[in-house]
């Protein structure tokens, strides 16, 4: 790959992971709550999505998903209703718990990260623009020899620049510590995010190939 098809792609990149979108809403949410470590377990999931997203691209099995309008409907929809999920969970969680018990520490335990790490994957993994994404980019930055390598190294650009970007998100969130220990502010957080997610499930639901 020549450097400037490199430097090309690291600003496509840069500006498709600076914009707003679920990933950052998921930081928001988990890092005020869960503490620092389960945001990097959102993150070690955005990673894992992409290196799939990837693979499936790579393997043309993504070509289905933009070519077939049943496959493509079906992802969509469980990507759609996971969103709305997850929103819906934190709506309920911000209005049908008591006040009292949601003043929530940091949570550390193995379960909460893997959770964590679950959270962030599906986000990625069951967004058909992902895989948008890497269709249209990668037919544009990769050679025609050494193509699978190329591919690859693409996606751990990605992944690095989604890496450097949330990690930065997670230390600042880091920061509200002492604030998301107020259940007031949490359940402002939590109708917030949750609205949020069912905007971007809507959303997705809407999007056509």
């Amino acid at each position: 790959m020549e450097f400037t098809q490199i430097v090309s792609f690291i600003v496509v990149a840069s500006l498709l992971v600076m914009s707003p979108g679920p990933n950052g809403v998921l930081i928001a949410k988990t890092v005020p709550i869960s503490g620092q470590s389960a945001g990097f377990a959102n993150i070690a999931g955005f990673v894992a999505a992409f290196y799939l997203h990837g693979s499936l691209s790579i393997l043309g099995i993504s070509v289905l998903l933009t070519h077939s309008a049943q496959a493509f409907f079906i992802v969509k929809m469980l990507g759609a209703a996971y969103l709305c999920w997850v929103g819906v969970k934190a709506l309920y969680s911000a209005w049908c718990t008591d006040e009292k018990t949601a003043t929530i520490g940091p949570v550390k335990s193995k379960r909460s990260l893997s959770k964590a790490f679950l959270e962030g994957f599906l986000t990625n993994a069951l967004n058909p623009k992902v895989s948008m994404f890497y269709l249209a980019a990668f037919p544009q930055f990769i050679p025609q020899t050494g193509a699978a390598d190329a591919a690859f190294f693409l996606v751990f650009i990605h992944s690095i620049i989604n890496l450097a970007w949330f990690s930065g998100m997670v230390l600042l969130f880091s920061k509200l510590k002492g604030v998301a220990s107020n259940g007031a502010f949490q359940r402002i957080l939590k109708t917030t995010t949750g609205l949020i997610f069912i905007g971007f499930g809507t959303k997705l639901a809407s999007l056509r190939t």
